[in-house]
């Protein structure tokens, strides 16, 4: 190598470490940074299903509106505004692995709450400063919801709860209203339960956070193909303890007028266990807007048709609407097209809603 070609290279060489130089110093003038930073394939092979007693995955964001509406699975919600009153969450072992992370690269409470955890004794502490929008962007990624945000999309008919436990005896027995039985044992042959269209968004549970059949199940869905997948790991037992438990099922019982439920066992299963059936108002969103049954999904009977086949088969579906003609309409509507359904039932009577979804039935006159 001749003597100006040596020389060129020193000159490229020494650029190069001036921007590498620079590179070092712009970090070094970020003091709110956390000295030990990894990436997301070092959270991956930390975690899992249930998570270890001596690894927590922290998620500084705000609970709400952040955490509640996805996290990292397995991650324990201790928002940077709230570490002081909540450092009783963290493991009594200082030389657990804690792994904090935010909303990313531009976000600071990650590295505060690590540093504060620093100061508190523990030895093993990372930040996964790209955050929860890297998490996402991972290949076959999820997120993991809260109970208000199940009971949110619930509530708004926006989103299709399954239910990964086997049906007897824990489906059965119990579970969240409007949520629909696929067992992931016997998830291939009740896939066809699914919504046809990928890009709705559905919500995977079973047992609480030692229980791996909604992740599981959760990951066949993405693999075939849904867009908007989601686990409420915290399951049924966190359900049951913030909404209250169902009771057990209240067996449906025919009316006298063809295809109707009988009134006052309708009452019954509305008070006992409404998440026994699939309760389907039929009338137009703005009526469905102004009062429903809390359980109750609104599908408008002109719309009714291209959605028979996925109404469910392992619990009896319930049309309802505001005097029987529209709810009538939907019973002969399946009847007709998916005859095979035979749990299928409408109300005939007179319902009338107030604001605050509370409501009157009539026998009709």
């Amino acid at each position: 190598m001749n003597s100006h070609a040596v020389k060129k290279m020193l000159v490229v060489l020494g650029a190069g470490l001036i921007l590498l130089s620079a590179a070092v110093t712009a970090v070094a003038e970020e003091p709110w940074m956390y000295h030990d930073i990894v990436e997301a394939d070092f959270v991956i092979a930390h975690m899992s299903i249930p998570m270890p007693d001596n690894v927590m995955i922290i998620d500084a964001r705000p609970y709400k509106p952040k955490y509640v509406k996805g996290h990292i699975p397995g991650a324990v919600s201790i928002p940077f505004t709230k570490f002081d009153q909540n450092t009783e969450l963290l493991p009594k072992d200082k030389n657990a692995l804690l792994i904090f992370y935010c909303g990313g690269l531009a976000c600071k409470l990650s590295h505060k709450s690590a540093k504060k955890a620093e100061a508190l004794g523990y030895n093993n502490v990372k930040v996964f400063a790209k955050g929860f929008p890297e998490w996402m962007a991972q290949p076959g990624a999820y997120a993991s919801v809260s109970a208000e945000y199940v009971a949110a999309q619930i509530a708004e008919n926006k989103t299709l709860v399954v239910d990964s436990r086997p049906q007897k005896p824990k489906y059965d027995k119990g579970h969240i209203p409007t949520a629909i039985s696929i067992p992931d044992s016997r998830f291939d042959d009740f896939s066809g339960k699914l919504p046809r269209s990928l890009e709705t968004p559905v919500i995977f549970y079973c047992g609480g956070l030692h229980c791996r059949l909604s992740h599981k199940s959760a990951a066949r869905a993405l693999a075939m193909g849904y867009k908007d997948v989601s686990v409420f790991a915290m399951g049924y037992p966190e359900w049951k303890s913030r909404f209250g438990a169902a009771a057990d099922t209240v067996a449906v019982k025919a009316g006298e007028v063809e295809g109707s439920i009988d009134l006052e066992r309708f009452k019954t299963i509305l008070n006992d266990n409404p998440a026994s059936i699939m309760l389907v108002d039929t009338r137009d969103p703005d009526e469905f807007a102004k009062g429903h049954f809390q359980t109750a999904v609104n599908i408008p009977v002109e719309n009714l048709e291209d959605k028979i086949a996925d109404l469910p088969a392992d619990k009896p579906v319930v049309f309802v609407c505001s005097t029987g003609a529209r709810s009538g309409e939907a019973y002969y509507m399946v009847k007709d097209v998916r005859p095979a359904l035979t749990d299928v039932f409408y109300v005939e009577a007179q319902i009338r809603f107030k604001d605050d979804n509370t409501y009157t039935i009539k026998a009709p006159k």
